[in-house]
């Protein structure tokens, strides 16, 4: 099928004078009203396990998002049911899910699937990696997603990013932390490289989904535990079961959700329909991060206002943690030609962004928040 046939088909359907597609590197373009015929496409229904429960509509309603927009670019003929973690499978088992077919696709974080393949982890973020903007810079521009799909495709997936969280939060305690040494056998919920690192650093890391985080931390089976930001945080009460709130969490300084689609039920879709899922998932990355900057700032007033400490790491603990990140690198480089591979493109692009936003960014930054640190 041409991709003319899709936009006659949603121009004819819903009287209006644009349509969206997506170009091949996953960001939108504007289309032009036609004519056409609608049976010339199928009727398509899919499932998506997600990774979070409904209460969090942010991080939830990345998933929402994707198939909202793909219904109504294709006038309801192509659905997709979004569903919480558990109600199909766990939430840390969704590409498990997609992988087996169970379901056609899921929202999720890769980093939750290290233990598959290390590398997975720069589908989602990496610690003192990249923040938001250059994570979405590296994925649609610098290669990233490229290197993703190879990967994936070992699992019989492709992925498309659907969602970023920005620079997240550095977890609740319940004690204060102020050296490497005040870190030893304590019990956090951390995912991914950063659990790595802070395993590195003596911590005891556990891995739990987002709705379990609460019960663990409010009955002392954990001592800390890391989610995403204000927003998310209250909402899932985290003030409730610790007293400290630390700052910067390094270990995601721009998380990328993204939507994985079983690779067979990918190909067996029109091209169109593959275009609408496409501009779907990237209306929802930029969405995300835009809901979460709009929304993170007054969450995070009325927790200090409950009484919450605001507590930054020391510069022991990052310099710590930021040398422990990168001898995981080099260890996982030298003995996984995969993780090298994506980790040296990775690194010359972190490499070259960073010192372009040096010049940026961050000299703009330094500046108007003088004297508001």
């Amino acid at each position: 099928m041409k991709r003319r046939h899709l936009i006659n088909y949603l121009a004819a359907g819903t009287g209006t004078a644009l349509g969206l597609t997506a170009c091949g590197d996953g960001s939108p373009s504007t289309v032009a009203q036609g004519g056409g015929d609608s049976a010339s496409l199928p009727t398509v229904s899919w499932r998506m396990a997600t990774s979070w429960p409904q209460a969090l509509d942010t991080i939830y309603g990345g998933a929402q998002t994707v198939s909202d927009r793909v219904s109504e670019m294709t006038s309801g003929r192509f659905s997709i049911e979004p569903y919480a973690a558990g109600e199909i499978v766990p939430g840390l088992e969704v590409l498990d899910a997609v992988q087996a077919g169970t379901v056609e696709c899921g929202h999720t974080a890769s980093y939750y699937y290290v233990g598959k393949n290390p590398a997975l982890a720069f589908g989602t973020t990496v610690p003192f990696g990249l923040n938001a903007q250059q994570q979405n810079a590296w994925l649609y521009h610098g290669g990233g997603l490229e290197a993703m799909h190879k990967l994936y495709s070992d699992f019989g997936v492709i992925n498309f990013p659907a969602g970023n969280t920005g620079v997240q939060m550095g977890g609740w305690f319940k004690r204060q932390v102020n050296s490497v040494s005040d870190l030893q056998g304590l019990k956090m919920r951390i995912p991914g490289l950063g659990g790595e690192v802070m395993a590195a650093l003596g911590v005891n890391v556990q891995v739990l989904p987002g709705g379990e985080i609460f019960l663990a931390l409010d009955r002392n089976a954990i001592d800390a535990a890391e989610f995403v930001g204000p927003y998310d945080d209250e909402k899932l009460g985290l003030a409730d079961a610790a007293d400290y709130y630390y700052y910067p969490g390094w270990w995601e300084p721009g998380a990328t959700l993204e939507l994985q689609v079983n690779l067979q039920a990918w190909d067996s879709l029109p091209t169109e329909y593959q275009e609408v899922l496409k501009t779907a998932a990237f209306e929802s990355n930029l969405n995300m991060l835009s809901k979460y900057d709009s929304l993170n700032g007054a969450a995070l007033k009325r927790l200090v206002d409950k009484g919450v400490q605001l507590t930054p790491y020391s510069d022991e603990i990052m310099k710590a943690a930021e040398q422990a990140s990168f001898e995981i690198y080099e260890a996982n480089a030298s003995r996984d030609a995969t993780f090298k591979e994506i980790y040296d493109q990775w690194t010359a692009f972190r490499e070259n962004v960073y010192g372009w936003n040096r010049i940026n960014e961050l000299s703009f930054n330094r500046f108007v928040n003088q004297g508001n640190a």
